[in-house]
């Protein structure tokens, strides 16, 4: 006698995936898959990682004189494999949009080639936060270390890549990438968010940066740090209503120590510092110093509050 019933828990399952596609109104297509593989852009990010750095994080048997036929055969399976799983993305929303497949085709090869083509500046991009962690470090010995070692810059990587899918209209792919990043690290980072150049994270686990944040350049923040929304407002039907900016705005050369919170759509000014464990709901003044007591009072300009310890 079988310990499972296995034909009767398997109809059964098949009977619940059925009633859930009736119920939001989805029909499955014969013989393919509908929605991207997490496993296939797993490989890919890993692929496109040694292609943007081939002699650190590409195979650990690579020859220089062979990095440029590695990064290119690399790229040129990542990229279709990607160009696949794109293709998938926008044909399930096609599907929504009644739009026809020769269409859909089109733009996912055009969605594909303005991937490929943005793949050098997010390379610059990453050699900027790389830098700013080796120098915001006492600890880094090299930019080697910081690329093998740091989890801030392996989110980072992670991020520059999703935030290009999400800005060429492809969320879930996004989203995807952006999830592995969270899983490995601890690090939670939107792809929509905008990140300027020279970021860094420091030791990072429990840094959250939510969709609408707009971060600029050379900021760093700590770990446990959140960058997050006061407040979710609804329609009139009680529906939450998506899209609206909601999440702060950080200028350049900020540093945000950790545990801080900063809630809402406001404003840390040029150079201001928030120190650890501060809650914050409303704007920071530039090159101001916030720590926990003055952060109970009103934020007032910067030779007015105490200095944060380093």
């Amino acid at each position: 006698m079988a310990m499972f019933d296995i034909e009767q828990i398997a109809a059964s399952l098949s009977e619940v995936r059925r009633e859930w596609r009736e119920a939001q109104n989805r029909s499955q297509e014969a013989g393919g898959r509908e929605f991207p593989s997490r496993d296939a852009l797993a490989q890919v990010v890993e692929q496109l990682k040694g292609a943007l750095f081939p002699m650190r994080l590409g195979p650990y048997d690579l020859r220089q004189e062979s990095e440029d036929f590695y990064v290119a055969h690399t790229l040129d399976s990542a990229l279709h494999t990607l160009w696949a799983q794109i293709g998938l993305e926008l044909r399930y929303s096609a599907r929504q949009q009644a739009r026809d497949a020769a269409s859909v085709q089109a733009q996912a090869r055009h969605v594909a080639q303005s991937f490929a083509q943005a793949l050098p500046q997010i390379r610059r991009l990453l050699d900027s936060d790389v830098l700013a962690a080796y120098q915001g470090d006492p600890a880094a010995r090299s930019v080697d270390e910081v690329l093998l070692c740091y989890l801030g810059v392996l989110a980072m990587i992670h991020h520059r890549l999703a935030h290009c899918l999400y800005q060429l209209g492809l969320p879930l792919l996004a989203r995807i990438v952006a999830e592995l990043a969270h899983s490995q690290t601890g690090i939670d980072i939107h792809p929509g968010a905008q990140i300027g150049a020279g970021f860094f994270i420091d030791h990072g686990t429990g840094v959250v940066i939510g969709e609408t944040a707009v971060i600029g350049r050379r900021v760093r923040v700590y770990q446990a740090v959140t960058l997050g929304a006061k407040r979710f407002p609804t329609d009139a039907q009680g529906h939450l209503q998506k899209g609206l900016p909601r999440h702060p705005v950080v200028e350049d050369d900020v540093v945000i120590y950790a545990g801080a919170t900063i809630l809402g759509r406001v404003t840390l000014g040029r150079g201001a510092v928030i120190g650890g464990n501060v809650w914050l709901t409303q704007d920071v003044a530039p090159g101001a110093h916030i720590t926990q007591a003055s952060s109970q009072e009103s934020v007032r300009a910067p030779q007015a509050v105490e200095e944060v310890a380093p």
